[in-house]
Order: structure tokens, then C-alpha cells, then sequence
């Protein structure tokens, strides 16, 4: 079992290589959620993960024949960087196994760092297989994301930072996919202050932890925007580490994952991934649980594909009320467009898009059914354009 010596062995290994990140208070998350949150910048790392850290340990620990044969791994991408990088900083050859749905952000990104990529699968079980299977045929060091002591040692080392800066937190909540990243921060944690919760959280599409550690049998899905996690099978060794040093897990939705991307990117102005916000997404969730306690929330990951990145930020616009679609009815008549447009602008909202539709609508044929997709300040905006739309003689409703 991994302890506190092999983490602080791994930190001194690491000295140097990977960041010491920040662990810092957010005073406007503390206020929205009623409790005092510190966030544990992980995104800041060179590869925009922890993996880096687990990664760097396993690495320069290798013989110089094993050295010498390289490394293989299989990830979603974090830890595929992280692998990648420190072998190039090593002078290894790499070769990484992704699933094909895996985002082309970190595709390109390891390859960048000279690794040799490639995709198969659906799943991170099918690309292990593969990974297994080409590590036995060239003779290379496979280097598993998560159930791997050298590889937990290492990911503890941000437990042990986290517990400088903040000695006085009562609480750590971590995302969990296989396991190795709260497994190595809880037995640091644990070992430092015996007192404090950890707690890990997961999402409803892939609770393969929350099942083996709850004995519960909930259904597992295909895809999730917090693609770092969506691990099918638990390590053996982390599941272990799991039950005995965590307190609690969670689980959260898609929508609840989203909403915490786009708060910490409003309010505190850093980029996440879905991995790297659910920690905040079951805060934002569960914030009773957490009230009036020091808490630190672990921001794995800054790797988000660009065009996901903007989906997730449109549809959190939606449901703050600051893009709303509004349908409106008028006669079609030159003019009537315009004088629609012109009480929205003296209403203060802006139009995104126009959607003028004659053919496909229960109206009379003389009416034309406009939509209207609006830039607006909220709710309480909503509503007041949709009144002076009213009182300009319009039929106007929000459409859901």
C-alpha cells in the first residue's frame, strides 16, 4: 500500500519538474456556496493537469533497460500528456493509446510531444487491451493511468502542497475516474490531518468507483463532457486506497458539470474541463453538505476541446436567462420586422438571430411567425421586453 514516505519520496523526485500549484481562497464561490472554498489550480500545470505529476514519478524511476525498450500508455488525454512530455524531457520513446472519441485537442497535444499516437476503441478498457497487448509485443514499460503505486505516490504529492497552504481545511472534494489521483491525496491527507473528509465525486454516466465502493449497481453510460473520468473499471490497487481513506463519494449530472465550467470561468477567469469542475459541480449540487466548512476543491484539468468549450458556455447562457429565444407574432406587412427589432433594441436586449417563418406555422396566411434569439441581462430582462413587445400590439412568448 502506498504511504506517506513513498509520497514524500515522490514530492522530492518532483522538485524541479512539475509546478507547486496554488491553492488560494475564492471569495465569490465561498459566498455563493456558503462555505469557504479554496481551489487547488491544477489546470496551471505545463501539460494543464496533474497527471504530469504521476506520470513524472513513474518515469524517472525506470531502470535503463526499461529505459531503453520506452513506455506505452493508455489514456482520454491527460495522462497521455503527462506521459508524453516527461518522456521527451527523459529522451524516451512513447507511444499512447486513445479512444477514438477522445477530444482532437489532446490528440494534437501529445503528439506534440513527440509520442507516437494512436486511436482505438471506444472505451479506455478497449484502448488498455490494445496498449497491453502492444507492450507485450516490443517489450516496452506500460504505464497505467491510475492503478499504479508509483503512479498514486506521485498524484499524492498535491495532497501534501494542499495541506501546507491550507493547514487548516476540514475537507477535500477530488473528481474520481480509476482512482489514482484521490487515492494518492487521501493517503497524504489522511497521514497529515486523520481528521479531515475527503470526498471524491463522480458522474452519473460513469460510477464505476461509487459502485464497487457502495456495492451499488447503477447503469453506466457511453459519453460525458468530463471525459478525464469516464473510466469503466476501477484500478484494483486505487479501489482499495478508496475505501479505506475516502469518506464519501458523489455523483453528479451533465448540466450540473457545465454550469460549474462556466462559473469558474466567469468568476474566477480559469478554463476547466469537465473532470477538472465537478468537484465544484457537486458543491454547486450538494451545498448543505458542505456549508460553514473549509473546503478544498481540486481542479485537475484544464483540457477542454475548443468547440465543446463554446457549446457548454451558450448553454449556460441559456439557463441563466441571458440568451433567450422569444416567439413573436405579426402581421406580414412591410414595416412589421423592423418596428419588432426596433422595441427590442429600446428594451435594452440585442438580437442574435432572426428566424422569419411563413410556410411552417398554424397562423393566418396574411401573419408571419417571427423568432427572435436575444442577448439579454436575465430573467427579470425577459420579461420586460416581452411586455413592451406586448404593448406594442405583438404576440409575444418565450419559447423553452
Amino acid at each position: 500500500m502506498v504511504t506517506l514516505e513513498d509520497i514524500r519520496a515522490a514530492r522530492r523526485r518532483l522538485q524541479g519538474q512539475v509546478l507547486e500549484t496554488p491553492c488560494v481562497e475564492s471569495r465569490t464561490l465561498s459566498q455563493i456556496t456558503g462555505a469557504q472554498v479554496f481551489l487547488k489550480f491544477e489546470n496551471l500545470q505545463f501539460t494543464a493537469s496533474f497527471k504530469e505529476r504521476g506520470a513524472c514519478n513513474k518515469l524517472s524511476q525506470l531502470t535503463a533497460e526499461e529505459a531503453a525498450r520506452g513506455v506505452i500508455a493508455m489514456s482520454a488525454g491527460n495522462h497521455a500528456q503527462g506521459v508524453a512530455y516527461h518522456a521527451q524531457r527523459l529522451g524516451l520513446r512513447a507511444v499512447i493509446v486513445m479512444p477514438r472519441f477522445t477530444p482532437g485537442v489532446k490528440v494534437e497535444r501529445t503528439r506534440s510531444f513527440g509520442a507516437e499516437v494512436v486511436l482505438v476503441g471506444d472505451t479506455l478498457d478497449a484502448a488498455r487491451e490494445h496498449a497491453l497487448g502492444l507492450a507485450r509485443e516490443q517489450g516496452m514499460t506500460f504505464v497505467h493511468p491510475y492503478d499504479d503505486e508509483q503512479i498514486v505516490a506521485g498524484q499524492g504529492t498535491a495532497g501534501i502542497e494542499m495541506l501546507e497552504q491550507v493547514p487548516d481545511l476540514d475537507c477535500i472534494v477530488v473528481a474520481v475516474g480509476g482512482g489514482g489521483w484521490i487515492a494518492g491525496i487521501a493517503v497524504a491527507a489522511k497521514a497529515m490531518k486523520p481528521g479531515i473528509e475527503l470526498v471524491g465525486v463522480q458522474t452519473l454516466r460513469f460510477p464505476s468507483m461509487y459502485n464497487a465502493v457502495k456495492h451499488q449497481h447503477l447503469a453506466q453510460g457511453t459519453s460525458t463532457i468530463a471525459e478525464g473520468i469516464a473510466v469503466g473499471t476501477p484500478g484494483h490497487i486505487t479501489e482499495a486506497l478508496v475505501e479505506r481513506y475516502v469518506d464519501d463519494l458523489l455523483l453528479v449530472d451533465e448540466g450540473d458539470i457545465e454550469q460549474a465550467i462556466v462559473m469558474l470561468l466567469e468568476i474566477e477567469k480559469t478554463l476547466v474541463e469537465g473532470a477538472g469542475a465537478a468537484p465544484l459541480a457537486a458543491m454547486l449540487k450538494q451545498p448543505e453538505r458542505f456549508r460553514g466548512r473549509k473546503v478544498g476543491l481540486v481542479l485537475g484539468g484544464g483540457n477542454i476541446d475548443p468547440m465543446l468549450l463554446a457549446a457548454i458556455i451558450e448553454r449556460g447562457m441559456v439557463r441563466a436567462g441571458r440568451l433567450a429565444r422569444v416567439r413573436v407574432c405579426a402581421r406580414d406587412v412591410p414595416g412589421s420586422l423592423a418596428r419588432i427589432t426596433a422595441i427590442v433594441g429600446e428594451a435594452g436586449a440585442n438580437v442574435d438571430e432572426v428566424h422569419h417563418q411563413r410556410a411552417f406555422t398554424l397562423l393566418a396566411a396574411q401573419n408571419v411567425e417571427i423568432e427572435l434569439v436575444l442577448q439579454t441581462r436575465g430573467r427579470e430582462h425577459i420579461a420586460a421586453v416581452l411586455q413592451a413587445l406586448r404593448a406594442g400590439g405583438f404576440e409575444a412568448e418565450e419559447q423553452k
